[in-house]
């Protein structure tokens, strides 16, 4: 398991340099390393709390924290990632769906990349009603398969040019964050039990230590937009490998 906890650090390290939780490559490296697939999503969502707190709490401390973008979208969010968490589905559906959602999370974020370091000081407001639908679409997936949804929702607030890239990236840690604590009450509403995470404390710990020296970097060292690049590419690297192994090419 060594090489699994220094998996998961490296990637909180880069997904938190990006305000993200990491939460889609924890899910298919615990489906590399054929961990029970009925736990991953616990693990994935409590690694993503740990990673986005720490820059949750960094950015709204910096004055970063716009409630008017945040909002609309968590209206739509918080009680379908608790419902999407409450679904049972079967192993082969989750690899499944967790494949689409990687690769989709990927491309966006390659295409979307550039727009990392965009300062324009002209900004789009999504109507009320955009904003919640986009909030319910991704809590809904965000609690099936156990990811916090700022993978998608960065690329599409960059897209539309919706706001600054310092709010952006607040609005995506604190989403993943409310998104995967609701989506963790919705997996234990499925008879799982939390406990059961202990066995895979290095993990825990693995991501901690990775969260805040990705933070670090993030605020200190590399360009945002670089490392968006480098996310990218690794999201969409798991997707193909996982795409191999589902369907046995």
């Amino acid at each position: 398991m060594t090489i699994l906890s220094i998996l998961f650090f490296v990637t909180a390290l880069i997904y938190s340099s990006v305000g993200f939780g990491g939460g889609s490559t924890y899910l298919a490296l615990l489906l590399l390393w054929a961990i029970p697939y009925q736990i991953f999503p616990i693990i994935a969502l409590a690694c993503n709390i740990i990673v986005v707190s720490g820059n949750s709490f960094n950015y709204i401390r910096a004055g970063n924290l716009n409630l008017k973008l945040l909002s609309p979208y968590l209206l739509g969010s918080i009680p379908f990632a608790f419902i999407g968490g409450s679904i049972q589905i079967e192993k082969e559906l989750f690899e499944i769906i967790l494949f689409f959602v990687l690769g989709i999370a990927g491309i966006l974020l390659l295409i979307n990349f550039k727009s990392y370091g965009n300062n324009s000081s002209s900004y789009k407001t999504l109507p009320l009603y955009i904003s919640a639908l986009i909030g319910v679409i991704l809590g809904f997936v965000s609690g099936i398969v156990g990811i916090g949804g700022g993978i998608f929702l960065g690329p599409i607030l960059y897209l539309f040019r919706a706001a600054n890239p310092k709010h952006i990236t607040t609005t995506v840690s604190l989403f993943i964050l409310i998104n995967s604590i609701f989506g963790i009450i919705g997996q234990l509403s499925k008879n799982q039990n939390l406990i059961e995470i202990k066995e895979y404390y290095y993990l825990l710990l693995a991501v901690f230590i990775g969260g805040q020296i990705g933070n670090f970097l993030n605020l200190k060292l590399f360009s945002t937009k670089i490392l968006a690049f480098i996310t990218s590419i690794l999201v969409i690297f798991i997707a193909i490998r996982m795409g191999l192994n589902i369907f046995n090419i």
